[in-house]
């Protein structure tokens, strides 16, 4: 389905090496997102990181919802308050780039903005997330960062 597109900027461009401390082998908290274009309409934010080059295929990070539609998504956005996050790499928590030394994976953030706020179990994982906002989104947006060790 196509959607409006989210203009999205962060601390690494499109295409380029995610900064340390944004990974599992750094602080693991996650960076800090700029929106330029953002529809009046949003009422809340969805983010969504996966491992592109995960044996299992897009395999997820992080999800998390409920952020609030601003302009700026701060940095380490999980541990404000109202934010929800799901199951996703076996945590309840942001789970930055890991991959095994020596290898390059690539990793994809993903930003929806919704027209409502979820009312979701954080037991919850990325599909029926992805179930849950069919009909509410209002724009998507994406940006691809890679790692190596």
């Amino acid at each position: 389905m196509d959607y409006d597109k989210l203009e999205i900027e962060t601390v690494f461009k499109d295409g380029d090496i995610i900064p340390i401390e944004y990974t599992g082998y750094g602080k693991n908290v996650s960076p800090k997102f700029k929106i330029k274009n953002l529809s009046i309409k949003a009422k809340s934010l969805v983010v969504i990181l996966e491992d592109l080059s995960h044996p299992i295929k897009n395999f997820t990070h992080w999800i998390a919802w409920n952020i609030k539609a601003e302009s700026i998504i701060p940095e380490n956005v999980g541990i404000m308050e109202n934010v929800k996050q799901g199951i996703a790499y076996g945590f309840h928590k942001y789970a930055g780039a890991k991959p095994p030394r020596f290898q390059k994976h690539n990793y994809r953030f993903t930003i929806y903005s919704l027209d409502d706020t979820l009312s979701l179990s954080s037991n919850i994982m990325k599909k029926k997330l992805l179930k849950a906002i069919e009909g509410h989104i209002l724009q998507k947006g994406t940006i691809i960062g890679y790692f190596k060790r």
